[in-house]
Formats: structure tokens, C-alpha cells, sequence
């Protein structure tokens, strides 16, 4: 089963920017989202991207985050600007698979204030 693994999350002031990355076992061919949640929160979609490139957002994120993907590296990255405290969360990589959609187990983001 292909896995995932995130990275990339720490601690920034806010106005600051992280670059997550998320990094598949194996090729996917399906989408790849980013996803977040806080806590007391549900989980929520931050981004998606196509194995072509076509990709979405939240409408709290646009324009400050931005998804990419390298399919030769089997490896998505979510790179966020100007960063509010609430942003923070606990990030999640997802991957549609034949089978369903597999979870990566997270990296926290804080944005202090």
C-alpha cells in the first residue's frame, strides 16, 4: 500500500511563510489534496491537485497558499504566505488510490500572533 509522509510544519510568526511537502511511497495517478484540522475542528479541504497540474483551494487560502506537484518524485508540496493564527493546524496529506483515499499522519502548523 502506498504511504505517505508530510513534512515541513513548525512554528512561524504570523505574515510568515512554511513550505509543506508530502511525499508518496509509490506513483499516484488520482488527485493529491492538502487538508487541515484544528482542534475542535473538523477536518477541513485546503487544496487539491490533478496528476496534470489543475489545481483548487479553499477560498480562506487563495490567493496566500499555493499547491505543486511533482510526479516524478511522487511528492506534492503546499508552500503558504502570510500566515494567520488561523491557519494553525495539524496538516494532512491525501491521495486518491484505487481503493480509496490514503492519509499521510499529519504535521503541525502554529502561526502565532
Amino acid at each position: 500500500q502506498v504511504q505517505l509522509v508530510e513534512s515541513g510544519g513548525g512554528l512561524v510568526q504570523a505574515g510568515g511563510s512554511l513550505r509543506l511537502s508530502c511525499a508518496a511511497s509509490g506513483s499516484i495517478f488520482g488527485t493529491m489534496h492538502w487538508y487541515r484540522q484544528a482542534p475542535g475542528n473538523q477536518r477541513e479541504l485546503v487544496a487539491s491537485i490533478t496528476r496534470g497540474g489543475f489545481a483548487n483551494y479553499a477560498g480562506s487560502v487563495k490567493g496566500r497558499f499555493a499547491i505543486s506537484r511533482d510526479n516524478a518524485k511522487n511528492t506534492i508540496y503546499l508552500q503558504m504566505n502570510s500566515l494567520k493564527p488561523a491557519d494553525t493546524a495539524v496538516y494532512y496529506c491525501g491521495a486518491d488510490v484505487a481503493i480509496g483515499r490514503r492519509w499521510g499522519q499529519g504535521t503541525q502548523v502554529t502561526v502565532s500572533s
